[in-house]
């Protein structure tokens, strides 16, 4: 957090943490808030930083943390939870690290290892959050300005190698904890011995830990944790590997037989109990102690004992079995890696806790100076005994003693393992009745150094009785010498050793009585043959590890070197001090030709070299030995030419070094003797000697010489060892003279040596050390050195040989070379000269491996210190234009190398701004040579290209990119280098306005380019390169006259980048900006307009601009997830981008398949047909052979429209949009047919077929459709300020839907009304979102409107092919009648007309239209009371046709209708509409009074003959429910005084599948049409209008006029009825109003939950008048009233009727199952309301047969009412819109299909029935126009034009795709 955000003026933003300085007045901050500390500033001015003194690695760390914290909390939220803790854990490991650094009361040592390991978990931390890697030098980070370029590679490699493949640890050590054994038999104490195995060799490799376990199989000392762990250490690399194993034995102690019977013995045995294995491979893997349980075998024979573990190793298992289903041994195992040392400061707690060493059988990989080690180990092999005079084999058991030099038993030398303490002897394990035992035990004798001459060890032979006694009867004893009389110890190997008999009683305790005795029969005397015929023996077999003793007695103590006794052998020659130089001539010799120089050169006493040296410097005091030192080496040197056998000279030479340091040190110890006397004959001899050695080394290699061809190998020799002289010259010697000896020694090797010679290696390995020593590091003497190293390595590098030396020489030799430096320009010159060839090759290879890398870092360490003269001098050394030319050309390939992101690893951020460093600033000094020499008549593409190439790579790499970078990462950055991208793109605007008219040289190639670098998000760098595209427009437009190249391939690019990431708004706002860029240049759009063709090219600019705007949207909304409407909706406004603006038809293509596989994704399979379509429409039946394209192979143009056919056709399928798909699989058949492929025609016929059996049999459900509105500037350019309709998904209701919408756009508000928004939700900063639910207009009327077809088939029609929706909102307009709210009850219709037909290629379309009108109240009974006889002749069909299964709807619509009209429902309509008033104030609705009065009594019909059909199958259980139904008919009738129907004519025009039994020559019936001209789907539920209205006027029982004065007036029929829902708690006449401030709740309450508007849905808690009454029950609602209210969500006609009492029969609710089965439709009323209500329901419909079609006569004029409609197109505009303007059809109602026409489904008719009367036949469908204004383009005009068909544009001719 922020302590000080700096938000006011001159405010510094300060963190934790952060170092400032301040010149203000002591005591401006509390001292308890800050902390005072010295700091140094560093690049003082504007950008200065503030570095405080302290440790670097503080400094590291709390910058570390601080970048750690905030990417700690991202992985919270991403939920990666296991390194969320682990590094909160190394976190608090540095901080509490860094408070022990801070204090400072650490030791030197403590501290080392505290930052060594907080630098270990810094760069865990690192590398596990992918930061870069942090060069480091002992601990603390490098500036990698401070150090030279080859240096910082060397420590990132080095790092780098650590990292990827750590150091084999060369020392391994296992861990083991024994935890407990558990067994069912157990009841004994055990013994338990593990010891490591060579499964290879049969040897055991460790000696043995042993472990004491009680009868609970525990161990016995659980306090004492040695006794239960050990560490075996000292394991070699070459003992991990899987036939090395961990072996365990496992002895009980107790009786001889495990079963017997427990008896009065005392006497315990030590007996086998079982044995474990387990490879040490197995736990190479483990990170940490794994817990293992062996499994435990025991032998099937026990003579087998002493190979039960190789068997098991073998898998022989016939020689083992298990010990018990449940017995294992708990054990924990871990290696571990590194020296002992390393694992005591690492594992600390093991060794504080206590752990046993369980050592390794010999010496270790690596001994270390003062180890000491005097280990004995024997081994118990076996015995052969006789019976002894028994019958049965014995039960032998061995006692080991050792015994000193005066026969007495030495205490604690006798151990079974590590882990216990040694005892006085060692009993062996008893094997049962065998006189041959193998034991193949190891015990081992620590027997002191000075004890051990004289001492011997003494196995005694004990017969154990199984008898009640359990005696123990002594029978013989061996015995052998541990040391012989010449100093010897017995020698390694097996023994056998002589038995010698005795009695129990036998005094043994005087041994020597028996020591004279042979005790070997390997010893015995040739004469002693009883003893060596006898067959008894016991074998043994020894092994000795010591430091100290040998078992080689000649040469005895030079063989101590041998072993390693080193350090003895340099007490013997420091302790006589008194040698004379003669003998310590003829002693070195022998010293370092043949044993120390040897042992020294060995990997294994390399730890002895500082024995050797401290020797020499401390304790060597031949002060005159140097002479002769000096005399012997020459001689050796003078013999090498002439010398056939040089072995020993070459030895002498491979000792040169240590020589030397004789020589050295007793010349100074002569001159400090002597005060420096004999100096000048010393240096005479020195280069006497050098002299000598320059004409070894000058003598070529000559085959025909065997002597020369010998001398090579000398040569060679001495080469390895001279510069190890260097140092000890330079104690004596100037640093000028020694490097003289170096230069005139290493120029005097021969020049021309073939490739295959040895010295050629070894001379640039010289050179290599030479380069590394101190001597190279001193100036003075590498002027001297360097013109004879560069002569040496440029030859090998002009050869190619030894690449991977020439390149480390190179790096140590520019690792030495400072900015400051004065190095010489010829130093420079050779350099370059020597690097460019290599360079050349090495570059064109692979990247890093080491000797490129190396190669390029010693490029960059050049260029970096070259200045501009030496780079003056570079380019002047080039003697022709072709020379500059390829060097150029060269460099600038180099440098797009370098820059590739697989040059360095992932990590090496600093050493990759280091490079771009380099580049940038070569690339300034080189582009003036590019001005000046490839310009104007001199101008070279090539290289120009090469340079601007180079330079757009440059800006667009990723380690450039500071936006990804953390905030400290980016500061660092820009504090270092600042912004690189922003001088490269300065140097790019300055070449190209140098180019003039060659810049067409680069249009259009470098549009993409260019555009590429105006993509990347830096303000300065688009600021100055967006002007560039005016200059290539302008030059274009001057070469052709106009700039279409310019655009396609800025269009082509665009699209390209931007989908790849790149590009953001603000550089959309930037390119479309009309305000000045950069300094004095203006923007682009300011530059065009001042341009004669600034028409085209603003047109340009607009046209990017918005393909920008559509790629931004579909960018951003590719970045979510799940497929949701956002991504379809911003692909098809892609798509039809590209297809109407830019008519690029590969991309439109390509987002054609994009869309497709995103409809697939969503399972919008009907989407993803017409999508499909899209691109099937553009191909033609013909063989035109298409490449291969997408996931398109090669192929006709014929096959990939087949294949397209058959993806649509299964897609249609799965959407259940069969229909379509028939109509592909007659085209299909078609082109089969026509090609005589009449097997593919049977299964395209057959396929057909199944898709009309499809229609028949499967239930489909009717979609929901919803009008969404998007406002606010934050919504994407494809969604901003428009309305779409949308279609629903299956089940989603309005609620559902609204909620999904607002889940996919999470910051959108929910309008709360339905009214449209003004302009200051238009351009608000916001999302805004109105949902509510619209109708259909179908546009197949006739098939809707057919007698007898299937309501599957018709129900497809509903709600496909949809191009108009409706939505209705009723208002009271004038005065309201609170008595009969009928009469001012008006409804405001609003039509909305969209781009494209639903369904098609999206489940929305944009509203391109919007048309209101206003609905009379009169037109509105009409259009009520006619849907509801619709309903009810609908399910008076299903009933009789049998569709319905259930009788249910039928009873619940017949009891709707019929108790409500007895109740006085249409009561209100007589009283609103057929009264005098009304008839004379409105003349002009003299035929919709007829009309009504019509369709009053048509209902009535009906009703008398649904209850006639309704007797026919009502059930046994609803007869009751039936008769009352009649009986309140009949009333019903009565009360409105109709007795009798006239019959009626049968209408020969529609097929009535009811038979008519009506004479045909009864009263004349007016067929007329209601006038409503809209043909609506009316699918509201059956109880949309509420109860409440009739609150209001409930006390109106009688009617205000007479019936009979208003039938008169129309000459109509005699009554008119209407009617009335019923109430679930009926009110009584004259019940008191609801007040007006409840209006608003009351009429929100008329509308259903898919019809109420939003304010409905999302009430406002605080509003009373939004809080539900008790009459706001479900569905039976009524609408609202009020104008200022939103509109409904679904455009349907709604009344506001009266409610008077109710039936006291409830209503019958059928089950949604059922309904489903009888074949409705789900949103019909019969699904979704009550049937016992009365008006509300004949209210609403739920097909759209009652509006009929739209056309409309000419007898009756349009209504003139007022009407309000919202869109200013007229109708000839609408007309040539959809001429011209249409995008390609995504209908497949718009294929015209050339070969066979499309017929509507046939009518189904009804089985003939004469029980019931005749339904009277439906009036006429046409309607007058007296309701709304039809459009011209409508096509169902109401002028008797005929129908104009929307246009369909010819199918574009496909590229060969």
């Amino acid at each position: 957090f922020s302590l000080f955000r700096g938000t006011v003026q001159h405010g510094l933003p300060l963190e934790i943490g952060d170092t400032f300085v301040y010149s203000l007045p002591q005591g401006i901050f509390p001292c308890s808030y800050i902390h005072l500390k010295n700091a140094h500033i560093k690049n003082k001015g504007q950008f200065e930083t503030v570095i405080p003194t302290e440790d670097s690695v503080i400094t590291e760390m709390t910058s570390t943390l601080r970048d750690w914290g905030a990417m700690w909390k991202r992985l919270y939220v991403k939920n990666e939870g296991d390194l969320f803790h682990r590094l909160w854990h190394v976190m608090n490991e540095i901080l509490d690290l860094r408070r022990q650094v801070l204090v400072g009361h650490l030791t030197n040592d403590r501290m080392k290892d505290v930052k060594q390991h907080i630098t270990a978990r810094l760069d865990w931390g690192n590398e596990q959050l992918s930061l870069d890697l942090v060069p480091r030098r002992e601990f603390s980070m490098v500036d990698p300005d401070e150090i030279s370029v080859t240096e910082l590679f060397k420590l990132m490699e080095h790092r780098h190698r650590k990292k990827e493949t750590p150091v084999p640890a060369s020392m391994h050590h296992l861990f083991v904890h024994v935890k407990s054994l558990m067994s069912s038999n157990l009841g004994e104490e055990l013994e338990v011995f593990f010891h490591i195995y060579d499964g290879r060799e049969n040897r055991p490799l460790s000696e043995r830990f042993f472990v004491r376990l009680n009868k609970n199989g525990v161990p016995k000392s659980p306090e004492k944790t040695e006794r239960q762990c050990t560490l075996f250490v000292d394991l070699g690399s070459s003992d991990l590997r899987k036939d090395v194993y961990i072996v365990v034995h496992i002895m009980r102690i107790g009786r001889m037989g495990a079963g017997e019977k427990k008896n009065l013995c005392s006497i315990q045995y030590r007996r086998p109990f079982g044995c474990a294995v387990v490879s040490i491979a197995d736990l190479l893997t483990a990170d940490s102690k794994d817990d293992h349980l062996l499994k435990v075998y025991a032998c099937t024979t026990e003579s087998e004992w002493y190979q039960i573990h190789e068997n098991i190793m073998r898998k022989v298992n016939s020689r083992y079995n298990l010990s018990g289903s449940n017995t294992g041994l708990a054990v924990s195992l871990q290696l571990l890696h590194g020296d002992i040392e390393q694992l005591r400061r690492e594992y600390m707690v093991l060794f504080t806790r206590g752990v046993s060493i369980t050592k390794k059988l010999g010496f270790s990989d690596i001994i270390m100076p003062g180890e000491m080690r005097n280990d004995l180990y024997m081994t118990l092999e076996k015995g052969e005994f006789d019976k002894g005079g028994k019958s049965v084999a014995r039960n032998v058991e061995i006692t080991v003693y050792v015994l000193d030099i005066e026969g007495q038993v030495m205490k604690s030398y006798v151990a079974a393992g590590s882990g216990e303490p040694g005892g006085d002897e060692y009993h062996s394990f008893v094997l049962y009745h065998n006189n041959s035992p193998r034991w193949a035990e190891q015990i081992k004798l620590p027997i002191p150094v000075d004890r051990f001459r004289g001492s011997h060890v003494r196995f005694e032979f004990r017969h154990c009785s199984t008898k009640d006694k359990g005696e123990k009867k002594l029978f013989g004893y061996s015995f052998v010498h541990l040391m012989q009389e010449d100093g010897r110890t017995l020698p390694d190997g097996t023994h056998e050793l002589i038995i010698h008999k005795c009695e129990e009683n036998a005094n043994l305790q005087d041994s020597s009585r028996y020591l004279k005795l042979p005790f070997s029969k390997a010893n015995l005397p040739g004469n002693n043959q009883a003893v060596k015929g006898t067959k008894e023996s016991f074998w043994i077999t020894s092994f000795l590890c010591s430091t100290k003793l040998t078992q080689n007695g000649k040469d005895r103590h030079l063989s101590y070197t041998i072993v390693g006794l080193l350090q003895l052998s340099m007490d013997l020659l420091s302790s006589d001090r008194s040698l004379t130089s003669r003998y310590v001539t003829e002693l070195f010799p022998l010293f370092f030709q043949v044993h120390i120089i040897n042992l020294l050169q060995d990997s294994k006493f390399q730890h002895f070299k500082p024995v050797m040296d401290t020797y020499i410097e401390s304790h060597f005091a031949g002060a005159l030995s140097y002479r002769d030192l000096i005399k012997v080496l020459k001689w050796y040197v003078d013999r090498v030419i002439d010398a056939e056998h040089q072995d020993h000279i070459q030895q002498v030479l491979k000792a040169t070094e240590y020589i030397f340091k004789y020589i050295i040190q007793s010349r100074r110890l002569f001159a400090l003797a002597t005060g420096g006397q004999s100096e000048e004959e010393f240096r005479c001899c020195i280069h006497e000697l050098f002299m000598s050695i320059r004409f070894f080394l000058s003598q070529e290699n000559k085959i025909t010489s065997p002597c020369l061809f010998m001398s090579v190998y000398s040569q060679a020799v001495f080469l390895r060892t001279f510069p190890a002289v260097y140092g000890e010259l330079l104690k004596i010697f100037t640093v000028r003279e020694v490097a003289g000896f170096v230069r005139e020694t290493l120029g005097s090797l021969p020049a021309t040596t073939h490739a295959e010679c040895p010295l050629e290696a070894v001379k640039l390995h010289c050179i290599a050390k030479t380069v590394e020593s101190e001597l190279y590091t001193n100036p003075e003497s590498r002027c001297i050195l360097l013109p004879v190293v560069l002569r040496l390595l440029q030859t090998h590098m002009q050869e190619q040989r030894d690449l991977v030396m020439c390149a480390h020489i190179l790096t140590s030799m520019l690792s030495l070379i400072r900015k400051d430096d004065s190095v010489t320009t010829v130093t420079v010159v050779l350099l370059s000269l020597s690097l460019s060839l290599s360079l050349s090759l090495s570059l064109s290879l692979s990247l890093f491996p080491p000797p490129q890398g190396e190669f390029v870092a010693c490029l960059l360490a050049l260029l970096r210190q070259m200045s501009d003269k030496h780079y003056q001098q570079l380019l002047q050394a080039f003697t022709s234009k072709d020379d500059l030319r390829d060097f150029l050309l060269q460099i600038f390939t180099v440098f797009r190398i370098l820059i590739r992101p697989e040059m360095f690893p992932k990590d090496w951020t600093v050493m990759r701004l280091v490079t771009n460093n380099v580049i940038i600033t070569t690339v300034l000094y080189l582009s003036d040579a590019l001005r000046k020499n490839f310009l104007n008549e001199k101008f070279d593409y090539k290289v120009w290209d090469s340079y601007f190439y180079l330079s757009v790579i440059f800006i667009n790499q990723p380690c450039l990119q500071l936006e990804s970078f953390s905030p400290s990462k980016r500061k660092r950055v820009l504090e270092k280098y600042g912004d690189m991208r922003v001088m490269m793109g300065c140097e790019i605007f300055s070449m190209w306005q140098n180019l003039g008219e060659h810049k067409l040289n680069f249009i259009p190639a470098m549009i993409g380019p260019f555009l590429e670098v105006t993509l990347v998000p830096q303000p300065d760098l688009r600021n100055v390169m967006i002007p560039i595209f005016h200059d290539m427009m302008d030059w274009e437009q001057r070469r052709s006259g106009n700039f279409k190249q310019v655009e396609a391939k800025l269009i082509d690019k665009l699209d390209s980048l931007m989908s790849e990431g790149k590009g953001d708004e603000t550089y959309r706002e930037l390119f479309n900006s009309i305000i000045p860029l950069f300094g004095p240049y203006p923007s682009l759009l300011k530059k065009i307009e001042r341009e004669t063709w600034r028409e085209s090219g603003i047109s340009l600019i607009a046209t990017v601009t918005r393909l920008m705007e559509r790629l931004l949207d579909y960018r951003d909304c590719m970045k979510l997830g799940e497929v949701d409407g956002k991504k379809i909706g911003c692909t098809v406004s892609l798509l039809n981008f590209y297809k109407t603006e830019l008519n690029k038809e590969e991309m439109y293509i390509r987002y054609i398949h994009k869309l497709y596989e995103l409809h697939l994704k969503a399972q919008n399979y009907t989407e993803a047909s017409y999508t499909l379509l899209l691109y099937d429409e553009l191909l033609e039946w013909s063989d035109r052979p298409l490449r291969e394209f997408l996931n398109y192979p090669m192929q006709s143009e014929w096959q990939r429209k087949e294949y397209l056919h058959l993806t649509i056709v299964q897609n249609f399928d799965r959407g259940k949009c069969w229909e379509n798909g028939i109509i592909l699989c007659r085209e299909l058949a078609d082109q089969y047919e026509s090609y005589y492929d009449y097997r593919n025609l049977s299964k395209m016929r057959m396929m057909e077929a199944s898709l009309y059996d499809k229609i028949m049999d499967q239930q489909r459900l009717e979609p929901e459709f919803f009008r969404v509105g998007f406002y606010g500037k934050k919504f994407p350019f494809f969604l901003r300020n428009k309305e779409f309709v949308c279609r629903g998904h299956d089940y989603e209701r309005l609620e559902a839907f609204q909620q999904r919408m607002l889940n996919e756009f999470p910051h959108a508000i929910a309008m709360q009304h339905v009214n449209q928004p003004d302009q200051t939700i238009y351009q608000a900063e916001a999302q805004y979102l109105q949902i509510y639910a619209v109708s259909p207009i179908p546009e197949s009327q006739d098939v809707l409107q057919r007698d007898g077809v299937p309501d599957n088939i018709k129900s497809f029609y509903k709600v496909n092919h949809i191009w108009r929706f409706r939505y209705d909102r009723p208002f009271h307009k004038g005065t309201k009648d609170k008595e009969n709210e009928f009469k001012s009850l008006w409804v405001e219709r609003t039509t909305l007309t969209l781009v494209q037909s639903l369904p098609g290629i999206s489940r929305w379309f944009e509203v391109e239209k919007r048309e209101l009108v206003e609905v009379s109240p009169l037109e509105n009974a009409i259009e009520v009371i006619e849907n509801k006889n619709l309903q009810l002749r609908t399910l008076i069909a299903q009933c009789q046709s049998r569709q319905m299964q259930n009788i249910n709807p039928l009873t619940m619509c017949l009891n709707g209708v019929i108790d409500a009209a007895v109740n006085g429902g249409l009561a209100r309509y007589q009283e609103a509409f057929f009264v005098k008033d009304y008839v004379v104030n409105h003349p002009e609705d003299g035929e919709k009074i007829g009309r009504l009065r019509e369709l009053m009594f048509e209902q009535a019909h009906i009703l008398e003959y649904g209850l006639a059909v309704h007797e026919k199958f009502v059930p046994q259980d609803m007869r009751p429910l039936h008769k009352k139904l009649v009986d309140q008919f009949h009333v019903m009738k009565s009360s409105l005084g109709i007795q009798e129907f006239p019959a009626y004519v049968p209408r020969s025009s529609c097929r009535n599948s009811v038979p008519n039994i009506i004479s045909p020559d009864g009263a004349r019936v007016v067929a007329r049409r209601s006038p409503l001209t809209y043909p609506a789907v009316n699918r509201y539920s059956s109880s949309s209008l509420s109860s409440q209205a009739s609150n209001e006027v409930s006390n109106i029982t009688g009617q205000s006029e007479s019936s009979d004065e208003v039938f008169n007036i129309l000459a109509v029929v005699n009554h008119i009825y209407i009617y009335i829902s019923p109430l679930s708690s009926p009110l009584p006449p004259g019940s008191p109003q609801l007040q007006d401030k409840h209006k608003h709740s009351r009429e929100n309450s008329c509308l259903s939950s898919r019809e109420r508007p939003v304010s409905a849905i999302y009430p406002n808690p605080l509003d009373p008048a939004q809080r539900a009454t008790p009459h706001q029950i479900g569905d039976t609602t009524l609408p609202r009233s009020d104008p200022n209210l939103s509109a409904p969500d679904k455009g349907k006609t709604c009344l506001i009727v009266l409610f008077v009492n109710s039936s006291s029969l409830p209503p019958f609710t059928p089950s949604p199952t059922e309904c489903q089965s009888a074949g409705l439709v789900s949103n019909s009323p019969v699904l979704s309301g009550s049937y016992s209500s009365g008006i509300s329901s004949m209210s609403r419909c739920s097909v759209s047969e009652a509006s009929g079609t739209e056309a409309t006569t000419g007898d009756h004029p349009a209504h003139q009412g007022p009407t309000m409609p919202n869109s200013v197109s007229s109708g000839s505009d609408e007309l040539i819109r959809r001429e011209n303007k249409t995008p390609p059809p995504y209908s497949v109602y718009e294929r015209s299909n050339p070969r066979r026409p499309v017929h509507l489904p046939h009518s189904l008719s009804i089985p003939p029935s004469v029980d019931p009367p005749a339904l009277p036949p439906k009036p006429h469908q046409l309607r007058t126009s007296s309701m709304k204004l039809v459009p011209a383009s409508d096509p169902r005009r109401a002028d008797g034009v005929p129908h104009v068909p929307r246009p369909r544009p010819l199918p574009r001719k496909v590229s060969q795709l």
